[in-house]
């Protein structure tokens, strides 16, 4: 009797298609939030917001009978065309649906949230924008627009994502004092800063990794704990003391930051006196310990 064998194309087909969906999924709940911010705070305050979308509320605010979704989805089709070229096949399907993903929720989503005070208003928008935008990039595309340059900058040169978009919209921010009013760039330029930094701590932040040296005289005890109690990859690098001339050897491990402290306990249960130098780390390429977005 034959036992059933599993068909890899029809599992390979399941996996692609669960993956698609999670994808949809973070770019529409992103959106989502995105869209609560921007007509329910943004819009009522008369804010602008960054790249695209202040420039789309710029139109909008000069002539209100425009669609705000539409004038996004407009705009934004030169950036596809360029970005056809620029960036992988996957990313640039992914962020064309996220832009009519986003376009249709801008649209769609009008919830008023009542916020009288404009710094509590600017504040509350960042921290919603910052967390949407985070978990579309979370995604394997974006909403459109620039985010698809900060992300060539990001592979190519290493530079944050909430920096990059935080530099291209000090454009808004004077279109913004100029057309209005500076009262409301000084505001959008509250919330664009609280935007970066949650995008930065959405895309990076939650999966921060430390790197970690250890000088020990005690140093095989403390990698064989390293080794066979936490289980982590362990580099062994021969350093030279400047003063006493002699050798010793440093160990190097990359570790997630919920870990720190265990590791910190175990090192101080060998050797107490060890001296243990711990960093912070950007990006971390690698299958086990990388932290850095498959774009």
């Amino acid at each position: 009797m034959e036992t059933p064998t599993h068909n890899p194309t029809v599992k390979g087909a399941r996996t692609k298609w669960l993956e698609l969906a999670w994808n949809i999924l973070l770019i529409f709940a992103g959106s989502l939030l995105c869209a609560l911010a921007i007509n329910g705070i943004l819009i009522p305050q008369h804010f602008l917001s960054g790249g695209f979308t202040g420039l789309a509320l710029i139109i909008h605010y000069l002539d209100p009978r425009l669609p705000l979704g539409l004038i996004y989805f407009v705009i934004n089709i030169p950036v596809f065309l360029m970005g056809w070229k620029l960036v992988g096949r996957r990313f640039f399907f992914y962020s064309l649906a996220g832009m009519l993903i986003f376009s249709l929720t801008m649209q769609v989503v009008h919830v008023r949230i009542e916020v009288n005070d404009p710094i509590l208003a600017a504040l509350l928008a960042g921290i919603i924008v910052g967390s949407g935008s985070g978990i579309i990039l979370r995604s394997l595309g974006s909403a459109g627009g620039p985010d698809i340059l900060p992300v060539i900058l990001l592979k190519l040169y290493s530079i944050r994502v909430g920096n990059t978009t935080l530099t291209f919209n000090s454009v808004i921010l004077c279109a913004a004092a100029i057309l209005f009013t500076l009262d409301g760039a000084l505001y959008t330029l509250v919330y664009l800063y609280v935007s970066a930094n949650f995008m930065n701590l959405v895309v990076t932040g939650l999966s921060k990794r430390k790197s970690i040296l250890i000088i020990s005289e005690k140093w095989p005890e403390i990698a064989r704990g390293i080794l066979r109690k936490e289980r982590r990859g362990l580099t062994i690098i021969e350093g030279r003391g400047a003063y006493s001339g002699g050798t010793k050897n440093i160990l190097y491990t990359v570790i997630a930051f919920q870990d720190l402290p265990q590791l910190k306990n175990l090192i101080r249960a060998i050797d107490p006196d060890a001296f243990v130098v711990v960093m912070d780390t950007l990006e971390v390429m690698g299958h086990r310990m990388g932290n850095q977005p498959h774009w």
